[in-house]
């Protein structure tokens, strides 16, 4: 066997934390769902991981792996046969045991066209995936269930990132027996292995969930109940804060209040900072004259002065150099990327033909602070003479015209930058910079395609043995440094996520820190004011 992964040790409990006690969240916008094979944004993904367990899952606060429902698992010789040995005695919220056919069920489930999942093509892999995309099957045929308590899955081909895969929420296991009893409502009626079980949902005004008193983690959840009001303003939820009448504000500091949060010491000490698997980014078009020149694509990422953008909102976002965020295995910490120098990049862009700079047009999105850093962006460029028209659009327009190879010379992408669905680098690759991205309706915005790359990003990907994770790493340091050399994007910074917690909430460490999509993780949140 390639690697096998040892039994999951218990947690160790926070000697501070307090059993017992309850929190109170706000949100501006009502939750969409709280089914894991449909839930695919920030907010429902936390709630969604409070209430349900996949076979694995990551260290809190890290991206480190580790298992979860499932207790160990071995990696055959040739990297694409995984065997997972289940937890015993786990119980899913209605009492019963959970056993290997409810993962089958489930991973069948999210991958079945009719559930309409947009998480199905992380499953790409799996033998029998694409008959059971194309409505061919019902069942993915590499998933077997060994007995009760084993289940092996077979893939068509190595995939270091599968077991990131199997922590993500549309792997997380839910009972047929209530799938079918409320249908199409099960989002709303949700059931799974999770810290805390669902308790009331009143569309528009709260969703409140009870801890899990079978919870296989023993100790955890801390807390009794997590409430969350819908329908706050994040001003308000701010306010409301301030008189210590709820504990967290979902949606983090508002812009408009940052500045004066932050310099209140008071505040500011209860400010929690988070980063995440981030990047915002400016795409050149490659295919498109004259970002098919190398040397003015590298002019535009030297003209970019990205401190003034990172200032513009507040400081809450890091200056990035390269297109994976800092927290991400693969990161290259000793790589510089391109200097701020406007006169380097006037002498490249003459290099290049163009001693007099061009026209181009900047998309963005339009809603704040997007506008307004794209006309930055729009003020830099003009200092090295290219003169680029701002095409200020709705969301759904920009990314329109990101998919389409006509359609826009350049991109902010702002609003609509890359969070990793997981924290592995291939996926800062294959869907916005490798060829498979660079089609009609996808998200390779630049276009770039690097035939030789692909190459390289596939021979990495089949370094599936944990072992080898560090030489995995490096392959992807390199090509990343290849991708900067080519320069089909200007990497600008890498956002944080801030909130506050009330004075009386204690596991602040818990908060907005854990990188993997995740911005809360409830299961060690605690309050310090239990009697």
């Amino acid at each position: 066997m390639l690697g096998m992964a040892s039994a999951r040790a218990e947690h160790v409990v926070d000697p501070n934390a307090k059993q017992g006690g309850a929190i109170t969240i706000t949100y501006k916008d009502d939750v969409a769902t709280l089914d894991p094979a449909i839930g695919y944004d920030w907010q429902n993904w936390s709630m969604i991981k409070t209430l349900f367990d996949g076979l694995m899952d990551y260290e809190p606060g890290t991206t480190n792996l580790r298992p979860d429902l499932g207790e160990s698992y071995e990696i055959a010789p040739d990297g694409k046969t995984f065997t997972f040995k289940l937890r015993q005695g786990v119980k899913f919220h209605n009492g019963r045991e959970m056993t290997a056919e409810d993962v089958k069920y489930s991973l069948d489930r999210v991958t079945n066209p009719k559930t309409q999942s947009p998480g199905a093509g992380f499953f790409g892999s799996i033998k029998g995936h694409e008959d059971v995309a194309a409505g061919k099957a019902e069942s993915l045929a590499g998933v077997t269930v060994v007995d009760p308590y084993t289940i092996k899955f077979e893939l068509t081909r190595p995939d270091a990132t599968f077991l990131h895969v199997m922590a993500i929420n549309f792997s997380h296991v839910v009972p047929k027996e209530e799938v079918e009893k409320y249908g199409a409502d099960f989002g709303k009626h949700p059931v799974g292995t999770g810290a805390f079980k669902f308790a009331e949902w009143t569309l528009g005004q709260r969703v409140v969930f009870e801890r899990n008193p079978d919870y296989w983690h023993k100790g955890l959840p801390y807390l009794d109940k997590v409430s969350f009001e819908i329908g706050q303003e994040p001003i308000v939820a701010l306010l409301r804060l301030q008189k210590g009448e709820i504990d967290i504000p979902g949606d983090g500091i508002p812009p408009a209040k940052f500045q004066e949060v932050m310099a209140d010491p008071e505040q500011k000490a209860r400010v929690v900072e988070g980063g995440q698997l981030h990047t915002g980014y400016i795409t050149m078009n490659t295919t498109m004259a004259p970002f098919d020149n190398v040397k003015v694509r590298q002019a535009v990422n030297m003209a970019i002065n990205k401190d003034r953008i990172v200032q513009l909102i507040n400081n809450r976002a890091v200056p990035a150099n390269q297109p994976l965020p800092p927290s991400m295995p693969g990161y290259d910490k000793e790589f510089k990327g391109y200097p701020y120098d406007v006169a380097k990049a006037k002498a490249l862009l003459a290099e290049a033909g163009h001693p007099d700079g061009f026209e181009t047009q900047l998309f963005a999105m339009n809603t704040d602070p997007n506008p307004r850093i794209a006309q930055a962006i729009q003020q830099d460029l003009a200092a090295v003479g290219i003169k680029a028209s701002i095409q200020s659009l709705a969301q759904a327009n920009v990314i329109a015209a990101g998919g389409d190879k006509a359609g826009a010379p350049m991109i902010w992408s702002g609003g609509m930058a890359w969070i990793a669905d997981f924290p592995d680098p291939s996926n800062f690759y294959g869907p916005i910079l490798g060829c498979a991205g660079a089609v009609p309706g996808g998200w390779n915005w630049s276009w770039y395609c690097n035939k030789d790359l692909d190459a390289k990003a596939a021979e990495a990907d089949s370094i599936v043995d944990p072992a080898k994770s560090g030489e995995r790493a490096k392959m992807w340091s390199e090509i990343y440094r290849k991708i900067m050399e080519d320069a089909p994007w200007v990497p600008v910074f890498n956002e944080q996520r801030f909130t506050m917690k009330s004075p009386r909430m204690g596991g602040a460490d818990n908060l907005y820190v854990d990188p993997v999509h995740i911005p809360i993780n409830y299961d060690y949140v605690y309050v310090t004011d239990v009697q």
